[in-house]
């Protein structure tokens, strides 16, 4: 099938990860800072199902730039990770970095350490029926560790160090997460989405054009080939599969991450299902690569951000331009960040700016429809548990 719009992040001749040198031109403001981080993160759609987005943290004080695409199966161009692809390295940098703080809190000595981690998730129903529903399960993680606790020790080591991670906030409980809603310029109230009691926040426009990388951007994100495959229940690869009007399918993001010697985490993405090319990460929380706080968060927007472009195409609505401003909140890390507590974090809030000339009503639905089918959001709203395997190498 036909891939759907340009190749705007192939030809744009930016690096497609880059840390901000003009944050303060570009005027994105990190939120008030409720537990720990907070993170506001702008996305905007550039063509078809490439989005860019940037995301201020009010802990680092950094901006990043980051892009996402889709592969085959959205007869999307394939130029950079899908949206879960930041959810899943991002959580497993965060998994990894309170491994590691809880080491040094308690005198564990770890040599050999690599996460194994698989996200799920599920897509059901009719989008013409509109009762197409993005649902998320467990979350799969396996600890490959050289280290001198034993058995039960370790096991309960790992346990604490999962729970005291950041997202482990966004997987207790249910987090309904809150909306703003703007079309062409006018508030307009949501219909089913649960609204935020805020004013809703400006449109950005296209400050986005304003960002500038640093001198010397490192290779920050990098395709590494095709996925080794896997058997997944209900598992898809074929071409546009994403778009049909009738589905029950079962998706599959990995991660692999290591460490390396330098400090920074090195993660490979692994896109199982559907069936695609794996992209390569670095992360940091020091300011050299993203840290773990912003690529979940702009998981999360892309994530929502591509229902909006799934639903309009489906349909064939009118909507040729479109952005949201999405707030994010987590605590400091239980190990990391000193606090002794499992990982918190807060509903996602998350204002929508559409441009369309379809009634007040369709763009309702349009918001609607997008939380429904979002994975992430999803996420959010389910509770959740990290199913936890312990390999000693």
């Amino acid at each position: 099938m036909a891939k759907l719009g340009d190749d705007i992040i192939g030809t744009s001749g930016l690096p497609p990860f880059f840390k901000l040198a003009n944050a303060g031109d570009v005027a994105i403001d990190a939120p008030d800072n409720r537990k720990g981080d907070a993170l506001r993160t702008w996305v905007r759609s550039l063509s078809g199902f490439q989005k860019e987005a940037l995301v201020r943290s009010a802990r680092t004080g950094d901006t990043w730039r980051l892009v996402s695409d889709e592969g085959p199966y959205l007869n999307g161009h394939d130029a950079a990770p899908c949206p879960l692809a930041f959810l899943s390295t991002g959580m497993a940098a965060s998994f990894m970095n309170e491994i590691l703080a809880l080491a040094d809190l308690r005198g564990v000595e770890i040599g050999t350490l690599k996460l194994v981690q698989d996200n799920y998730y599920t897509m059901k129903g009719s989008m013409p029926k509109r009762t197409m529903v993005g649902g998320a399960e467990d979350i799969e993680l396996r600890v490959e560790i050289d280290c001198n606790l034993d058995d039960d020790a370790l096991n309960g080591f790992l346990v604490d160090a999962a729970c005291a991670s950041p997202p482990y906030g966004l997987m207790r409980g249910q987090l309904a997460s809150l909306f703003k809603l703007g079309k062409n310029g006018t508030e307009l109230p949501t219909a089913k989405a649960k609204e935020l009691d805020a004013p809703l926040f400006p449109d950005p426009g296209n400050h986005f054009a304003k960002a500038v990388p640093g001198a010397g951007v490192p290779k920050l994100m990098e395709p590494v080939g095709l996925t080794p495959g896997k058997v997944v229940e209900k598992g898809t690869a074929a071409g546009g599969s994403s778009l049909s009007d009738e589905q029950d399918r079962r998706l599959n993001i990995g991660a692999m991450a290591v460490l390396r010697e330098d400090g920074i985490k090195d993660i490979r993405q692994m896109q199982y299902s559907p069936h695609g090319t794996s992209f390569r990460f670095l992360s940091s929380e020091d300011g050299r690569a993203p840290d773990a706080n912003t690529l979940i968060s702009a998981g999360i927007g892309f994530c929502f951000m591509t229902q909006f472009g799934r639903f309009v195409s489906m349909l064939k609505l009118d909507l040729p331009d479109y952005r949201i401003v999405q707030d994010t909140h987590f605590s400091l890390g239980g190990a990391s960040g000193g606090t002794g507590k499992a990982g918190e974090a807060s509903p996602v809030e998350t204002h929508v700016h559409l441009k369309t000339g379809e009634s007040d009503e369709t763009a309702q639905e349009m918001l609607d429809i997008s939380e429904q089918t979002c994975f992430l959001h999803a996420l959010c709203r389910t509770d959740l548990k990290t199913r936890l395997k312990v390999v000693r190498v």
